[in-house]
């Protein structure tokens, strides 16, 4: 196994479950220091305890926030800074799909929830961890954004607005920070076979969501959902020393489907 992290502390939000506990496996793998931020205590408590299986000499802080919450986001930085004293890697992953609905019908309530997770929550880990890392003069930054954050997926406006923000947020903070020795860049899932993706499918048919999803990707150039541990894949290597000159770029991995005609 590789060891492009040893003695390296990654920062992952979101990790209870999906891309981000995928995530955390990978780099623990690769021997990193965790610090976990989700806002479910016992999902993040599964996660420890499966990150511990595959890196039993790991150490992972665990950390209930809500991202949404900017005095919130400050602690967990500043939790993760007081034990590890670094932070090398930042996976700024929390996010939620939200109702599917047409634009017209899309409550502000729920727009304003997704916003608020997706976007709001990615800006306000950007802000607390960029100044971590300026002092350093080091890092890498890998923001969740999604296929339907470069191109439109129709019935998600909220979903849809707040990943495009976070391909802004990225490109912008890309160009304003590579000075200081910080990669940041995206990545633009497809459909991955996540929590949040099943239930996506089964807001469709709840008694016939994997037929559903049989449908979903049929159009897809690989005829299948991807899986969390290849966004992991991904992920780890957009974190490690060897991507640092890859900044302020948005990486799609969704099977090719989003540059299909």
């Amino acid at each position: 196994m590789s060891n492009r992290f040893d003695g390296k502390v990654v920062l992952i939000t979101g990790a209870g479950s999906g891309l981000g506990r995928a995530s955390a496996l990978q780099v623990a793998k690769e021997g990193a220091n965790l610090s976990l931020v989700d806002l479910n205590t016992d999902s993040l408590e599964e996660t420890k305890s499966k990150v511990l299986e595959v890196a039993p000499n790991a150490e992972v802080l665990l950390i209930t926030a809500n991202v949404t919450d900017e005095k919130a986001v400050e602690q967990y930085v500043n939790e993760t800074v007081k034990k590890f004293e670094k932070i090398d890697g930042f996976f700024n992953n929390a996010g939620i799909e939200g109702k599917q609905s047409l634009t017209e019908d899309f409550g502000i309530d729920e727009f304003q929830k997704v916003v608020n997770i997706n976007l709001n929550g990615v800006f306000y880990g950007l802000k607390h961890v960029l100044k971590v890392m300026r002092k350093q003069e080091f890092g890498s930054i890998v923001n969740s954004a999604s296929v339907g954050g470069i191109r439109g997926i129709g019935n998600q406006s909220g979903y849809a607005a707040s990943k495009h923000g976070v391909v802004g947020l990225t490109r912008n903070s890309g160009i304003e920070y590579g000075q200081y020795g910080i990669s940041i860049k995206a990545i633009a899932p497809g459909a991955i076979m996540t929590p949040m993706v099943e239930a996506s499918l089964k807001q469709i048919d709840q008694e016939n969501w994997e037929e559903v999803g049989k449908q979903f990707v049929e159009p897809n150039p690989m005829k299948r959902f991807g899986k969390p541990e290849e966004v992991g894949y991904l992920v780890a290597f957009l974190l490690s020393d060897q991507s640092r000159f890859i900044n302020a770029v948005v990486i799609p991995i969704d099977g090719g489907q989003s540059y299909k005609y």
